[in-house]
């Protein structure tokens, strides 16, 4: 269906890092100070559904290592750790409660061949069960009775047995359609950040500057180097 391309498009999304809105190059003392107006909080969302999805393709990468290895080789709760980390950043990006999300027409617009918008939907609902306590208990375990050997002439019940069961299901295909999944909609919404930018400016330059100028600098650790989600 859709295989994980890299990150080639012209607005990088690396973790908290944010392209720089001016067409010149900044000086180094430039000062940067945050502004919060409507069209900034815009860039800023999309900024986060930039590293939230660069997010899911890192953790796919990694979990293609850890799935190449032998099994008796691998760290059975690495994988798990992985996949589910990156369908909760994947699904993230479609919250309701986003100012400038993903939706369902983004995923259904991709230039992508296959069942794509079958599996986002099963990619949204396996999210749905790792953070939901299920409805039924006997989703998460099954309890069985330990009977005495059927040839015993005294048949009883000798025991309780818990059988844990995984609700985590991984395999390289879905990993790899994920991570491309994952890159065509960052792509698509660097795209649309670019163009963000420029408004941004505009609306940044028709603000007081003597404003601008009195207001706190903004922290340049938390504008270079964002954290994992």
């Amino acid at each position: 269906m859709c295989q994980d391309r890299g990150t080639g498009h012209g607005w990088k999304p690396e973790r908290g890092i944010v392209g720089g809105t001016n067409r010149t190059s900044p000086q180094a003392d430039a000062l940067t100070v945050a502004i919060d107006i409507p069209s900034a909080q815009i860039l800023a969302d999309q900024a986060s559904v930039i590293q939230d999805l660069q997010f899911v393709m890192d953790c796919c990468k990694r979990l293609l290592t850890e799935l190449a290895k032998p099994e008796e080789d691998r760290d059975g709760v690495v994988p798990q750790a992985l996949w589910s980390a990156a369908l909760v950043a994947y699904a993230r990006c479609f919250g309701k409660g986003r100012t400038s999300g993903l939706a369902t027409d983004d995923v259904r617009n991709l230039p992508l061949q296959g069942a794509v918008m079958k599996f986002h939907t099963w990619v949204i609902e396996e999210c749905d069960k790792l953070t939901a306590h299920p409805a039924d208990p006997f989703e998460a375990a099954k309890i069985g009775a330990v009977l005495s050997p059927p040839r015993q002439k005294e048949r009883r019940v000798e025991g309780i047995a818990i059988f844990s069961t995984s609700r985590v299901l991984i395999d390289v295909i879905g990993v790899r359609q994920l991570g491309g999944l994952a890159s065509e909609l960052a792509k698509k919404t660097a795209e649309k950040a670019q163009e963000q930018q420029d408004s941004v400016l505009t609306d940044a330059q028709q603000l007081d500057i003597g404003s601008l100028y009195r207001s706190p600098p903004l922290d340049a650790q938390r504008r270079t180097a964002g954290d994992a989600p």
